[in-house]
Order: C-alpha cells, then sequence, then structure tokens
C-alpha cells in the first residue's frame, strides 16, 4: 500500500490482513509493549482542516508509539488560513520531506489530490462526504472481535447516511466482507443512489433494526445541513433515535456503536450509549489507535528504503 484514500476498491484479503494487524496491536497495546522503533526516525504530519478529537488524538497517539516524530498542524494558525491553496500546501509539505500525512478536509477528494503532489503516504482521516476508511476499519475491527467474524452480520445503519462519509466506508466495508447492510433514515437524509451500493434502504426504525446484529447510529451533520431536512432535535429522536424501544427490535445482545461525537437525545439515548454489555462506543476509540497503527506501518513499508 502506498496511501490509503478509500475503502472502496479494496480486496476482502488486504482489507482482512489490515484487520489482523490491528488485532496484534490491539494486544500489544494492552501489555504495554508496542514497538517503539517501528516508525522511529519518520516524521508524521497530522493536516486537519476540519475540528477532530477522536481521528486526530488517535493518530497522533498511534505514531508516537510506533516511535515516529509526530507533528500536528493548525489550519486555523498555519498559511492555509491566509490564502494558501492546496497544492501550495502539498509543495511546502514535500519540501519538508514528511513520510506519512494525514489529511481531513472538507472538500471530497483532497486526500486523494495531495496523494499525487507529495512523496509521502496519504492517510484519508475524512474527506467532504466520501470517505472516512480508518473509522471503518475500527469499526469492522470491533465487530469482528465480539462475532468472530463480518460474514452473513446484518448491520444496520441509522441516521444522517446522507452527510455521512462514515456509513459510506462501512457500507463499503462490510459489503466486501459479506455482511448485510441495511441503511435506515428518513427521506431527507438518504442518498438518492445509495441503492447502487447494495444496501438495503429503510424508513422505519422497527423494520431496519428487525434482528439486525449490529445497530450503528450516525451523528446528525447540522453543520452540513440545509435548513428543513428535519423538523427538529426533538422530532428527530422520536421516530429516530435509539432507544431501548426501538432497540428491542434488533436480535438479543445486538452491539450498539456510534463513530462519535455522540449528541445524546439526538441520535442515542444515554442508557443505551452506556450500556454495558451492547454498547461497544467505548471500545470503537481504542480499535481506532490499534487500527491506525497497523495503517502507518503498513504504510511505512512503501515510503522511502522502509
Amino acid at each position: 500500500m502506498r496511501h490509503l484514500l478509500a475503502i472502496e476498491g479494496m480486496h476482502p484479503p488486504h482489507i482482512a490482513a489490515l484487520l489482523d494487524l490491528a488485532e496484534s496491536y490491539v494486544l500489544l497495546n494492552r501489555s504495554g509493549q508496542t514497538p517503539r522503533d517501528r516508525l522511529r526516525g519518520r516524521t508524521l504530519i497530522n493536516l486537519f482542516f476540519e475540528d477532530s478529537t477522536r481521528t486526530r488524538t488517535s493518530f497522533e497517539l498511534a505514531g508516537k508509539r510506533l516511535g515516529a516524530d509526530v507533528i500536528n498542524m493548525t489550519v486555523a494558525t498555519s498559511s492555509v488560513n491566509k490564502g494558501e491553496t492546496l497544492l501550495d500546501t502539498a509543495a511546502t509539505l514535500n519540501a519538508m520531506n514528511c513520510d506519512l500525512l494525514v489529511v481531513r478536509h472538507g472538500a471530497s477528494g483532497a486526500p486523494a489530490l495531495l496523494a499525487q503532489k507529495v512523496d509521502a503516504g496519504v492517510i484519508n482521516a475524512g474527506d467532504g462526504t466520501h470517505e472516512h476508511p480508518t473509522q471503518a476499519l475500527l469499526d469492522a475491527l470491533t465487530i469482528r472481535r465480539h462475532r468472530g467474524t463480518l460474514e452473513n452480520l446484518t448491520v444496520a445503519i441509522c441516521g444522517d447516511v446522507l452527510h455521512s462519509r462514515v456509513a459510506r466506508s462501512n457500507i463499503h466495508l462490510l459489503m466486501a466482507m459479506g455482511a448485510r447492510v441495511r441503511v435506515v433514515g428518513p427521506k431527507t437524509l438518504m442518498p438518492g443512489a445509495v441503492e447502487r451500493l447494495g444496501a438495503a434502504v429503510f424508513h422505519d426504525m422497527a423494520a431496519g433494526l428487525a434482528d439486525a446484529d449490529v445497530v450503528m447510529m450516525l451523528r446528525l451533520q447540522q453543520e452540513r445541513m440545509a435548513r428543513g431536512l428535519v423538523p427538529s432535535a426533538r422530532e428527530y429522536f422520536r421516530f429516530y433515535g435509539l432507544d431501548a424501544a426501538k432497540l428491542a427490535a434488533a436480535r438479543p445482545g445486538a452491539l450498539v456503536m456510534h463513530p462519535g461525537p455522540m449528541n445524546r437525545g439526538v441520535e442515542i439515548d444515554s442508557a443505551i450509549a452506556d450500556h454495558p454489555q451492547q454498547s461497544v462506543i467505548r471500545e470503537q476509540v481504542e480499535m481506532g489507535v490499534a487500527v491506525r497503527m497497523a495503517v502507518l506501518d503498513v504504510l511505512s513499508r512503501g515510503v522511502g528504503n522502509a
């Protein structure tokens, strides 16, 4: 692998190999014996044009645990905020001879453009409404650790599918690995061509969650929305927020997931988000570090003479 820009197009053996490597990093992280010389002498730059807590911090932690020199570029105080173009930024970063570049950008395709202009390995940490590949990988790892496989599972992805890059990456990955995927949400928050990805579309939570093995809730991305897509947060929760009554339609013991940050009382009830047996939301955060370590490890081998 030279870059990780999208899940779409990745072959199942490559996905499985990344998950296997990430699994080994879960065990190493828990033992405190991470290989801190794996990326020694390598430079990782986190370039985030959009706000992030979990993704940026987990990439920083992953890089440091592998021994990389990690630089977090704050776009708000960089030349980008002074009018520098993305291509000029790419030229500047290339002159710095960094090895790995993690990019989050509000425009779909921005990481792919940077990958064409820099010598570093580029990782897409979320671009517009396109994809968020490492989130899908960590979600898959979380599910696989609890269910042993992804094949033949029924996964319901619920909420604001229209604006969700997480949903798109998860649909591609889960379908590739043999899962059955449903998307559930109001018509106003559903992409027009989502059926082409192979997911079954539901607009009723009870029907969409019926016998589901995994219920994955999505954040209501009001910052990306035109006005009028949802009547109110209270009304949205009434029909599409996950509570005990709606979750009862899923299989007993169904896993509950959310990529974060959560809007409690809007997408999910606190009692469900904090459920000690069914919620794996906190575990997703732990898996995020391991998955990003695996991705950095693999991509570093394609940079320079590693």
